[in-house]
């Protein structure tokens, strides 16, 4: 009786275990598995997820590190597109006072700027400010000029310095005394003004004038030469034709011309 009682405990037993539902999510022998796209990898592969973030948020991390660089700042040494093969930078005219230049920086993508010499010789320049120009040719200015913003303001500095209209006076002379009109004559560029000329350019002598004793005072400059005076006889030289006893007038200049002792 034991023994039967045992075995109809084993049996059921059996049966108990055999109705005990499987693991929820498992799958059975010969059942197809479904997997979350989400969370593969392109290899077919799960993919790892780290801290608290999913397969989507690695994915926008990813692209949020895969932004274009920056772009490069202003003036840094990158290929210039500027075509220079065509420019030759003047370096046989000396510049002067009242000459007309376009100044232009190509790495400030600026249009040219128009600048005149100033009468004290100068230029006055963007972030250098006032520069010696007279006297030198656009191409020595824009090698200064080159040398003085890289060492300051630029990485590398392209200086474009170009003549647009040329002072057509070289200076001025004055006429004082007994002239008909006293005051400035110009001179014109390349033109050899004499006393003679100037005087006739000034209408003429006076009615007083002493025309045996005309004056010009010639200021040394400042290169430190000594002032010098000339006495010239406009008689000979006007009236008589002996042109040679003439003499060229320099900027600055000055023809006096006295009066009579005796006026009659």
């Amino acid at each position: 009786m034991r023994q039967v009682c045992i075995v109809i405990f084993m049996l059921a037993g059996f049966a108990a275990l055999a109705q005990t539902p499987s693991p929820k999510g498992a799958s059975r022998a010969g059942e197809p598995v479904f997997l979350d796209p989400a969370v593969l990898t392109a290899g077919g592969q799960r993919s790892e997820v780290r801290g608290q973030g999913t397969g989507a948020g690695d994915q926008n991390s990813k692209l949020e590190n895969q932004k274009s660089p920056a772009l490069p700042a202003t003036n840094t040494p990158t290929t210039s597109l500027t075509n220079l093969s065509g420019y030759v930078p003047d370096d046989k005219y000396k510049l002067r006072v009242g000459d007309k230049v376009s100044l232009q920086i190509l790495e400030d993508r600026d249009l040219p700027r128009g600048l005149v010499v100033a009468d004290s010789g100068e230029l006055d320049v963007p972030y250098v400010g006032r520069v010696a120009a007279s006297d030198k040719t656009c191409k020595q200015l824009a090698d200064e000029l080159k040398a003085r913003l890289e060492k300051d303001y630029y990485y590398r500095a392209t200086v474009i310095i170009a003549l647009d209209v040329a002072n057509r006076f070289l200076g001025r002379i004055y006429v004082w005394g007994q002239v008909r009109s006293q005051g400035p004559i110009d001179i014109a560029v390349n033109e050899n003004l004499t006393a003679g000329k100037a005087i006739l350019r000034a209408g003429g002598f006076g009615d007083f004038a002493n025309k045996k004793r005309v004056k010009v005072i010639r200021s040394g400059g400042t290169n430190g030469a000594p002032k010098q005076n000339f006495e010239l006889n406009m008689v000979d030289i006007l009236e008589k034709g002996k042109t040679e006893r003439d003499m060229v007038l320099q900027p600055e200049d000055f023809i006096i011309v006295p009066s009579r002792l005796i006026n009659f």
